[in-house]
């Protein structure tokens, strides 16, 4: 069964956060390219599930009429 739009951005916004707290790790332990690196991740992460978001959003409001 393929997922909703609303599961794929809550399966990002998850995904966002863990690779925001792995740079937090990999910052305090002085490896800072690789947490610059986790950085972008967690950031296009982000920006999938905003996208994902504003679909599941479409959909909700399209099905009301």
């Amino acid at each position: 069964m393929p997922q909703s739009p609303h599961d794929r951005a809550a399966e990002y916004h998850n995904k966002a956060a863990h690779a925001h707290a792995a740079a937090a790790t990999a910052h305090g332990k002085g490896d800072h390219l690789t947490a610059h690196e986790l950085s972008q991740q967690a950031h296009e992460h982000s920006k999938k599930a905003f996208e994902l978001s504003k679909e599941a959003s479409s959909q909700a409001a399209s099905s009301k009429h």
